[in-house]
């Protein structure tokens, strides 16, 4: 898999298809290779060039923790692959945390980005906490106690290490008080906030939007990615587009619960937006 130096860390990508650019991010932490993502990728790829790549802190990707945030990182660091690439402008596509970066980097770097498709946003109160629970408040917690080898020891490196050895070496050569300062600033971005509908965008934020962009409706039972914010994003990004999903309202409960059991995975289900997506596209 290539590897490329990207603002101080190596990113894993994989460029497949040919055609116009295209950018497919999953969510949460997952890698390129996590169920559901290159089918969903393949699909695409049979009318663009599509670009997988695993962000910083998943994958086979280097961990690193510069930056407001951990999406504003993310978005600086894909702005720079396209660059390096010679891609831009991309069409960014992405769900849940795929999503949130890709807004983030529309508007950090309206320059590397021509259209965009999102869904699964996550927000509101209880959407927003979860995020600093999960991804921001263990590690907080464990360098606190037992210092950068009790962080390297939580469960959320382990898939990382596993994909990139050096990456342990990495956790446990960093301060910890310089870690633990640095994830306190990006917590802030978990602290919910009645004017940012999406963790770290405010609404005007949100309305200087220019790409054309499809949001597909969250479900109506989904209390990580709120109905609500998938329309206020509507309401707020100019000229947006909204669609429904090609699932159920209790879709994310649903592939939760099999993931617990082991019996699916989150994004098993991605590869039936294809369509929807290519529609949009070909406007």
């Amino acid at each position: 898999m290539p590897m490329i130096e990207i603002n101080g860390g190596r990113i894993a990508y994989e460029l497949i298809g040919e055609g116009d650019p295209l950018v497919l991010t999953p969510g949460g932490r997952f890698s390129m290779e996590y169920p559901g993502v290159r089918p969903l990728a393949e699909k695409l790829a049979q009318q663009y060039q599509v670009l997988l790549w695993d962000r910083p802190n998943t994958g086979a990707s280097d961990v690193k923790f510069d930056g407001e945030s951990e999406s504003v990182m993310h978005a600086d660091d894909l702005a720079a692959l396209l660059h390096a690439l010679d891609l831009p402008p991309a069409i960014l596509v992405g769900g849940s945390a795929g999503s949130r970066l890709s807004l983030v980097t529309a508007l950090r770097h309206p320059d590397v980005t021509r259209k965009l498709v999102v869904w699964w946003m996550s927000g509101g109160v209880f959407g927003t906490m979860y995020l600093a629970m999960n991804y921001i408040l263990p590690v907080i917690a464990a360098a606190l106690v037992g210092g950068m080898p009790a962080v390297v020891d939580l469960p959320m490196w382990a898939e990382t290490i596993a994909a990139n050895p050096s990456n342990r070496e990495r956790l446990l050569a960093m301060d910890t008080q310089e870690f633990i300062d640095g994830q306190k600033r990006w917590l802030n971005a978990y602290i919910p906030d009645t004017e940012a509908p999406v963790p770290g965008l405010k609404e005007e934020q949100l309305a200087a939007i220019a790409a054309p962009t499809l949001i597909f409706r969250s479900g109506k039972e989904d209390e990580y990615h709120p109905e609500s914010l998938s329309l206020a994003l509507h309401r707020l990004i100019p000229g947006s587009v909204l669609v429904d999903p090609p699932w159920g309202e209790d879709e994310w409960n649903r592939v939760k619960r099999l993931s617990v059991a082991g019996k699916g995975s989150f994004f098993d289900d991605w590869p039936r937006l294809a369509p929807i997506i290519l529609e949009f596209l070909s406007r």
